[in-house]
């Protein structure tokens, strides 16, 4: 996971025309990074907040965030997902709209594991081909690199994702690669009672556990999985903490926020 360095991400915000914030579809406002937005804002350009992997929340929802983004917050948002062919259109669409310039660059920018590289290579497209080397910091230069993705308007896609800096168990399980996580224990018990607290029915239906108590979810997953530890053949918790992190990350556990607007944090 390559971190971007802030002052290398102020200098690529100071060099676009268009910023892309990309953040989780499932829960928008904790995978924001209001630093990066205040950036954006000082410096007069203009921020697109992405809700990526619309596809694993119901349309309506994704929507319902649009407006309340909109209208609370008035922010511009749209729902993406690279496995719908008419929101890239749709996001295409937007970028061009604040397209004043030739060349237009967007920059794109987002935390770990909301799908910023997936995003990236949806806009490139199959055959898209590199220019020149974007002029920026050293920090980046060598790295970086702009891709055509309609004319005059150009992606800079520059390796690297926001260093997490909070306490929000959905940053936490995004701000370090799972097998490097100290504890995966404890990060999953958070993580799970977050999931039921929000949809009581997610481990029954992902893995068929009728248990809302996280140890017993994780014993349970262990034995269905035959992960077990030691001659004494402990169940390997360990490892099914590990997997259940794994799995709400690609959207197996299903799990999503509504916007206050429409009653927030309800069961689905």
């Amino acid at each position: 996971m390559i971190l971007i360095k802030w002052r290398d991400l102020d200098t690529l915000i100071s060099e676009a025309d268009v910023v892309l914030e990309v953040v989780e579809a499932r829960n928008p406002i904790a995978t924001r990074c209001r630093i990066v937005e205040n950036m954006v804002k000082r410096k007069g350009k203009d921020l697109v907040v992405v809700l990526n992997k619309c596809d694993l929340v119901p349309m309506r929802i994704c929507r319902a965030w649009v407006e309340y983004l909109r209208s609370v917050e008035g922010l511009t948002a749209i729902c993406f997902s690279s496995k719908i062919r008419e929101t890239r259109r749709d996001l295409k669409k937007l970028i061009k709209s604040f397209s004043t310039t030739n060349p237009t660059l967007v920059a794109v920018v987002g935390y770990p594991k909301v799908g910023k590289s997936s995003l990236i290579n949806a806009l490139k497209g199959k055959n898209s081909a590199s220019t020149s080397p974007y002029p920026g910091s050293p920090g980046y230069t060598k790295v970086s690199q702009r891709y055509k993705i309609a004319p005059g308007i150009y992606l800079i896609d520059t390796p690297g994702v926001i260093p997490v800096h909070s306490d929000d168990i959905e940053l936490q399980i995004r701000a370090r690669p799972i097998e490097k996580i100290g504890n995966p224990v404890i990060l999953a018990s958070k993580l799970i009672l977050y999931i039921i607290e929000n949809n009581r029915y997610a481990f029954k239906e992902a893995y068929g556990i009728d248990s809302t108590e996280p140890i017993e979810i994780l014993e349970s997953l262990a034995k269905h999985r035959g992960w077990f530890v030691g001659k004494d053949k402990e169940l390997n918790i360990s490892e099914a903490a590990k997997a259940i992190i794994r799995d709400y990350l690609r959207g197996r556990i299903r799990m999503y926020i509504q916007p206050p607007s429409t009653g927030a944090q309800t069961s689905l």
